[in-house]
């Protein structure tokens, strides 16, 4: 099991996520990243089937320093009644330079019928043929048999006979797909068995999600005797996604004690994920198991009472691991442990400071009830309890008014104009921004009046803004809630402001987005 395969498909199936669109230099730059983690094989892509992934491949060769992983190239088997020497899409699959080529081959009859519209007997001439050729060729081969189990089901006999042919003809590796993502672990778990017993073939499995079982399907497969295990990083692909490898990896690492990654790489894997997310344009699933945002964030006052005690009694494993952390929420759920937690994660020892935690809580409480949600705005409670613990607020700058505008003409989009008078660095400034709303407005003529002061804005940017109604009966009289994500350009923070006008909502949080920036800065109040 040592020797099991870690097979990452990111950049081919993965990319065929609706929404997600990669260029070369998206590509090369994940297949990096996947390098830094440690996986064995990355398949870049289908050379010869689209300019960009022939690119890709010709780039990879001068681009590409792969210290852990072997570059794969994706294809297909020959066409109906050729040679697969005189094929030019096997042909590319060898001018793409990578030394594993992975083809696709039909193990269903139903779709070798009526897709491929051959004969079964032609189909498995075409698996012979296009294994032998590329194996003469100095290649290896792995063959990922699609609808594998969902043709078992229907002509076993003849599934099994398709991986007989592959091996027969030189490859490496059979991985039996689950193309249509239908199966349950105890389904993959039998076919694997059988198709392990019966052929004697290396085993590989490639699942999709679209019974929410992509993972614990990869798993019964190994369980039952596959040594390749393929999934894509966060679970991307196409319909509901693959399995996310990097759950598969951590499960079998962590939880079956099976050294598939060097010593030290797995706790690169939330790093390594954000990344991605980063160059996918993808926002990161925050509930992503091991690698999410909130796979370690305990709410209950009941779980942080506990953790305070001893973490591992509401953990399932160290978040260290995969160099993710544990993180305490504080909401009107939480205790005083959760706040003395919060606190810790800040530097502060509140241990033993009943009045302060008590104050504190009482006033989260009391501000949740008016609207507030600090489990998901941690830098406004971090502003909130520095402000208690110190005994005062940071007061980088004095508003003594806004106002924004906003003007139609015609036909022609609207913009919006902000003026933001304060006292900053000793000096009374007026800022006029514009922009294409009236928060983008206020963000320019804030961060305008306050530059001069504080040249450190310059790196902040806002990167999200979340608007939610929180009592919609009263219509346009509701209370609004507005969450501002800013960015230093390393690392994000999220702030929140709570009123029953959208833009005093979206001002108090802009306004503690930009505070919480020179606060983590470390810039003093000028």
């Amino acid at each position: 099991m040592s020797d099991l395969h870690v097979y990452d498909t990111t950049l081919r199936d993965g990319a065929q996520q609706e929404g997600l669109n990669l260029s070369v230099s998206d590509k090369l730059a994940i297949a990096a990243h996947l390098d830094e983690l440690g996986v064995g094989f990355i398949e870049g892509g289908w050379p010869g089937a689209n300019p960009k992934d022939t690119e890709f491949f010709a780039r990879a060769q001068q681009e590409l320093r792969l210290r852990n992983a072997t570059l794969a190239a994706f294809g297909a088997t020959r066409r109906v009644g050729g040679r697969a020497a005189d094929d030019p899409q096997v042909r590319a699959l060898l001018d793409s330079g990578a030394s594993v080529v992975t083809l696709v081959a039909k193990s269903h009859v139903r779709h070798v019928e009526t897709a491929l519209r051959t004969t079964v007997q032609e189909n498995l001439e075409m698996v012979r043929d296009t294994v032998s050729f590329l194996t003469a060729e100095g290649r290896r081969v792995f063959l990922d048999a699609e609808h594998f189990f969902d043709g078992y089901a229907a002509d076993r006999g003849y599934a099994l006979e398709v991986v007989r042919a592959a091996m027969e003809s030189g490859a490496e590796v059979v991985a039996l797909c689950d193309t249509n993502g239908g199966m349950l672990p105890d389904q993959v778990a039998a076919v694997v068995a059988d198709t392990v017993g019966t052929t004697s073939a290396r085993v590989g499995i490639h699942c999709h999600n679209d019974t929410g079982c992509a993972v614990a399907n990869s798993m019964a497969a190994v369980e039952a005797g596959a040594t390749h295990v393929q999934g894509t990083v966060n679970g991307y692909g196409e319909r509901t996604g693959n399995a996310d490898i990097l759950t598969v990896v951590s499960n079998l690492q962590i939880k079956r004690g099976l050294p598939l990654l060097e010593t030290g790489r797995l706790r690169e894997a939330t790093r390594i994920a954000h990344a991605i997310s980063e160059i996918t344009n993808v926002p990161p699933y925050s509930r992503q198991p091991y690698v999410g945002a909130s796979a370690f964030a305990h709410k209950a006052g009941l779980h942080a009472s506990a953790i305070r005690i001893d973490p591992d009694l509401y953990q399932h494993t160290d978040p260290v691991h995969v160099g993710n952390d544990m993180r305490m929420l504080v909401s009107d759920m939480a205790g005083r442990a959760s706040i003395e937690l919060k606190g810790r994660e800040m530097g502060y020892d509140l241990a033993g400071n009943d009045e302060l935690l008590s104050r504190v809580l009482a006033t989260v409480k009391d501000l949740e009830l008016r609207g507030y949600t600090f489990d998901a705005a941690d830098a406004s409670f971090e502003l909130l309890l520095r402000r208690e613990v110190e005994g005062h607020g940071y007061e980088f700058f004095d508003v003594e008014s806004w106002r924004v505008i906003t003007d139609a003409r015609g036909n022609e989009d609207a913009l919006s104009e902000a003026t933001v008078k304060v006292r900053a660095g000793g000096e009374r400034v007026v800022a006029t921004g514009e922009g294409n709303g009236p928060v983008n407005a206020l963000d320019h003529a804030l961060r305008q009046a306050l530059m001069p002061a504080y040249p450190e804005l310059a790196k902040l940017e806002l990167i999200d803004f979340r608007v939610r109604i929180l009592d919609a009966a009263h219509g346009t009289d509701a209370v609004t809630r507005v969450l501002i994500e800013t960015s230093d350009g390393q690392t994000s923070w999220e702030t929140i402001g709570v009123a029953g006008n959208i833009l005093e909502a979206s001002w108090r949080a802009l306004v503690e987005g930009v505070t919480y920036g020179l606060v983590r800065a470390g810039v003093p109040v000028r």
